[in-house]
C-alpha cells in the first residue's frame, strides 16, 4: 500500500432481570462511593503529588467526580487497559449504552451508536458529538469520521449519553464522547507495541515532561493491517501534541496539535450464504451475475482521509467565578469511493466557545455560555468505471456551508442536603447552505429552536445515587443527507445528484436511573478496585421527523427522509464490575448490557421495529488475578435474530451469535504485557447489516472477523 495508491492504504431477558434483581437490593441494603460511571478496575492517569488538579485536563478521579454531578447516564472508559486498540470498538467495549458495529474488520470506521442516534449513517456518521479535550471534532454540519480518532492517544474517554452532554455543541439524541489526551502532567513517556492476526502491526511512542509552570507531551502512532477479508488492508499514521501553562489565580492554558492520515480498502457486504459460508470473500470471488457486475476488485472501493487540527483552551478564576475560552480549527480532506461513485471533499471547520460559571453561597452553582461553529466544504462527485475503478465524468460539484450558534444558561441548586436540582436552557440557530457549482439551483435551510432540560439528583447514601431528567434534543441533517447521488451500476453515464429539503429531527426524552457501589474498601482508586460498582439507566424518547436513510438493491445509500409517522426509542443501559478478593488472589469482572427497543409509532411501518440496532447486546469478562497476572474468558453476545428491514420481513435477519474469547495480562513495574484471543470457536457471524426499507433478495450483511489473536507490550518511563 503506497501513498500513490492509497486504497492499497437494539421485554427484559432473564439475564437483565437477574442483574437488576441481584444488584439493586444489595446496594440499598448495604448503603451502596458513588461511581460516576461503571468504573474500571484500575486507573491510568496519575497526577504527581503537589501538582494540583488541572481544569483543562482532569485526572481520572476528577472526571469521575464531575460525572456524579450529571443527572443521567454516564461512563468513563480507560482505553489503555485494553489489550488491543485498533478501532473504537476496542476502546469502548464493556461500556453500557454504547453499540459499536464493526464493518470491515480492519482499520475502518465502525458504526457508533448511542440510543439509536445515527446508527444507520455510514460511512460518515452523525448522531453523536465527539470531543477532543473538551472541544468538538465534528465537522460544522455535525458529521464525523470515526476513523480519524486514534484511541491509542487517549488517556480516558468520558461518555455522557443523551441530554447528559455538557458541551454546547451536543444537541443530538446520542450525547457526546470526550477523548481526553495525555499531558506532561501524567508522566514522562510510554511506548506500546502491538501485533495481531491478519498481519496487524502497530507502534506508539509518547514523550512528556513538566517544569514549574509548563508541561508538554507528544505522541506518535503508526499501524498497518492486512485484514481478515480480501480487499481490506489499511494503514494509519497519527500525531498528537500539547503544551500547557499553569500560572497563579487559577490561570491555565493548553494548546493541542493533531494530525491523522489513514486509508483502507473496503471489502463491502455479502449475501447471507457467503457470510455464513466463507466470510473472507468479497463480491468478485464467485462467478455469478452479481459478482461480475459489482466486483470489488474491479471497482476498487476505498477510503482515504487526513486531518490537521489545532485547538486552544484558556481558563482563569476560582470556583466562585470561573471563566473559560476555547477555540479550534481543523482541515479535513477525504476521498470516498463505493461501488459506483467517487466522492472527493475538502472541508474547513472553526469554532469558538466561552463559558462562565460561579457559585452563590454553598447551595447555588450557575453557568452561562455561548458558542459558534462554522465551516465550508467543497465536494465533487464522479462516476467510476465498472472495469477499472477509475474516476469518470464529474456529475456534481457543490460548495457547502454550515453555521451554528448557541447561547445557554443553567444552574444547580441544592434543595436539601441530599437533593440537587439541575436545569439548562439553550437557544440555537443552525443554517445549511448548498450551492451548486454547475449553475443549477442550490438550497438554504435554517432553524431556530430552544433546547431545555431539567434533572434531579438524590444522594441517598454516601454510596448510592439516583437521578432523573427530562430533556429535548435536536439534530439537523448533515450534507450527506441533504445532497444525494444516484448512479446506475451497469451504466455510469446515468448519474445524477439531488437536493433533499429535510427538516430537523426532534425528540423529548425521559430518563431515570441509579448508580453506586457496595463492599468497596478505602477511598479513591483503592475503592474503585474492590467491591462491586454498578449503574442502571432507563430512557424513553418520543421522536418527530427521525432521519431515516434508504438504500438500493446493491446496498448503496439512495437518500434520507424525515419519517412522518413518529418514532419511539426506549431502552435500558446497565453496567456492573468489581473485584472478589480471595486469600492470596482475586477475581476481577465486568459486564455491560444494552437493551434497545426502537419502533415506528405511525406511518407505513407502524408498530414495526427500526432495523439496524440489536435489541440486546452483552459484553462480559471474568479474570482470575494472582500476583501480577490476570487471565480469564470474555463474551460478546447478541442473543436474538435481528430484522434487516424496517418492514420486519420474516426470514430476512441478521442471526444471533455469541463470541467466546480469552484475555491475559501480566504487569511488573513499568512493564505490561497483554494477550487477547477473540472468537475462539471461529464462529461465522454478521457484525452489522445494510438496513433496507423492505427486504429484497439481495440482502446484505457485513461478515464478522474469524478467530484472531493479539499481543501488546507497553513500558512507562
Amino acid at each position: 500500500m503506497t501513498k500513490q495508491n492509497r486504497p492499497m492504504p437494539f421485554k427484559c431477558t432473564l439475564l437483565g432481570m437477574a442483574l437488576a434483581g441481584m444488584v439493586l437490593p444489595q446496594a440499598v441494603a448495604q448503603g451502596a462511593a458513588v461511581a460516576g460511571s461503571a468504573p474500571e478496575l484500575r486507573e491510568v492517569t496519575v497526577r504527581a503529588a503537589g501538582s494540583g488538579e488541572s481544569a483543562l485536563s482532569p485526572s481520572v478521579p476528577a472526571e469521575r467526580r464531575r460525572l456524579t454531578r450529571i443527572p443521567g447516564g454516564t461512563a468513563l472508559a480507560l482505553p489503555q487497559q485494553e489489550a488491543r486498540l485498533t478501532t473504537l470498538g476496542d476502546a469502548l467495549a464493556y461500556q453500557p449504552g454504547v453499540v459499536v458495529q464493526e464493518m470491515f474488520g480492519g482499520i475502518d470506521a465502525p458504526r457508533l451508536g448511542v440510543r439509536g442516534s445515527g446508527i444507520q449513517s455510514h460511512p460518515v456518521k452523525r448522531g453523536l458529538t465527539l470531543l477532543q479535550d473538551g472541544l468538538p471534532i465534528n465537522e460544522a454540519d455535525g458529521s464525523y469520521i470515526s476513523g480519524l480518532l486514534d484511541v491509542r492517544h487517549a488517556a480516558q474517554i468520558s461518555i455522557r449519553r443523551g441530554a447528559n452532554a455538557r458541551s454546547l455543541a451536543s444537541e443530538s439524541l446520542g450525547g457526546e464522547m470526550d477523548f481526553q489526551s495525555f499531558t506532561g502532567l501524567d508522566g514522562r513517556g510510554r511506548a506500546r507495541l502491538e501485533a495481531a492476526s491478519f498481519a496487524r502491526r502497530a507502534a506508539l511512542a509518547a514523550f512528556g515532561g513538566k517544569g514549574n509552570n509548563i508541561d508538554a507531551h507528544v505522541s506518535l502512532g503508526a499501524e498497518r493491517h492486512h485484514g481478515f477479508r480480501h480487499h481490506s488492508d489499511g494503514q494509519r499514521k497519527s500525531m498528537q501534541a500539547n503544551v500547557g501553562y499553569r500560572g497563579t489565580g487559577g490561570l491555565e492554558n493548553r494548546t493541542w496539535l493533531a494530525w491523522t492520515d489513514f486509508d483502507y480498502r473496503i471489502p463491502g457486504p455479502l449475501p447471507p450464504g457467503r457470510v455464513y459460508g466463507d466470510p473472507s470473500q468479497v463480491l468478485g470471488d464467485a462467478d455469478t451475475p452479481r459478482d461480475r457486475l459489482l466486483s470489488v476488485y474491479q471497482r476498487n472501493p476505498h477510503r482515504n482521509a487526513s486531518q490537521w487540527r489545532i485547538a486552544n483552551r484558556l481558563a482563569w478564576g476560582s470556583e466562585r467565578l470561573h471563566h473559560e475560552l476555547g477555540v479550534w480549527w481543523q482541515r479535513t480532506r477525504a476521498e470516498e469511493q463505493n461501488l459506483t461513485t467517487a466522492t472527493r471533499w475538502h472541508g474547513r471547520t472553526a469554532g469558538l466557545q466561552w463559558q462562565t460559571s460561579g457559585q452563590v453561597g454553598k447551595a447555588l452553582h450557575w453557568r452561562l455560555a455561548a458558542a459558534w461553529t462554522g465551516g465550508s466544504t467543497e465536494r465533487d462527485f464522479r462516476a467510476i468505471s465498472p472495469r477499472t475503478g477509475a474516476a469518470l465524468q464529474r456529475f456534481g460539484s457543490f460548495e457547502l456551508d454550515a453555521q451554528t450558534a448557541h447561547v445557554s444558561a443553567g444552574a444547580d441548586a441544592e434543595l436539601a442536603p441530599d437533593w440537587t436540582l439541575t436545569g439548562d436552557l439553550r437557544f440555537s440557530r443552525t443554517r445549511r447552505s448548498v450551492k451548486n457549482r454547475t449553475g443549477q439551483s442550490g438550497m438554504e435551510r435554517s432553524w431556530r429552536y430552544a433546547t431545555p432540560k431539567i434533572g434531579v439528583i438524590w444522594q441517598a447514601t454516601p454510596r448510592l445515587r439516583a437521578f432523573a431528567n427530562v430533556s429535548r434534543s435536536h439534530e439537523a441533517p448533515t450534507f450527506y443527507d441533504l445532497v444525494t447521488t444516484s448512479v446506475a451500476a451497469n451504466n455510469p453515464a446515468r448519474a445524477a445528484t439531488a437536493l433533499v429539503p429535510l427538516n430537523m429531527q426532534r425528540a423529548t426524552t425521559l430518563e431515570a436511573g441509579a448508580q453506586g457501589s457496595f463492599g468497596a474498601e478505602g477511598t479513591g482508586a483503592d475503592a474503585m478496585a474492590s467491591g462491586v460498582h454498578w449503574q442502571l439507566t432507563l430512557y424513553r424518547s418520543a421522536m418527530r421527523g427521525e432521519l431515516i436513510r434508504t438504500v438500493d438493491a446493491t446496498g448503496l445509500q439512495t437518500g434520507t427522509c424525515n419519517y412522518a409517522g413518529g418514532t419511539r426509542h426506549q431502552g435500558l443501559e446497565a453496567g456492573i464490575n468489581g473485584r472478589l478478593r480471595l486469600a492470596a488472589s482475586a477475581f476481577d469482572w465486568r459486564a455491560a448490557w444494552t437493551w434497545s427497543d426502537f419502533r415506528f409509532r405511525g406511518g407505513p411501518y407502524a408498530g414495526k421495529r427500526i432495523a439496524g440496532v440489536p435489541r440486546h447486546f452483552v459484553q462480559a469478562e471474568l479474570l482470575y488475578r494472582a500476583g501480577g497476572w490476570r487471565a480469564g474468558p470474555t463474551l460478546r453476545w447478541q442473543p436474538l435474530d435481528e430484522y434487516v428491514d424496517h418492514a420486519n420481513t420474516p426470514g430476512y435477519v441478521q442471526r444471533r451469535y455469541a463470541l467466546l474469547g480469552l484475555r491475559g495480562e501480566y504487569r511488573r513495574g513499568p512493564w505490561s504485557i497483554q494477550l487477547q484471543a477473540d472468537n475462539l470457536t471461529n464462529r461465522r457471524y454478521a457484525s452489522a447489516m445494510v438496513v433496507t426499507d423492505r427486504a429484497n433478495p439481495n440482502i446484505n450483511l457485513f461478515p464478522g472477523s474469524g478467530r484472531s489473536f493479539s499481543i501488546s507490550a507497553s513500558y512507562n518511563f
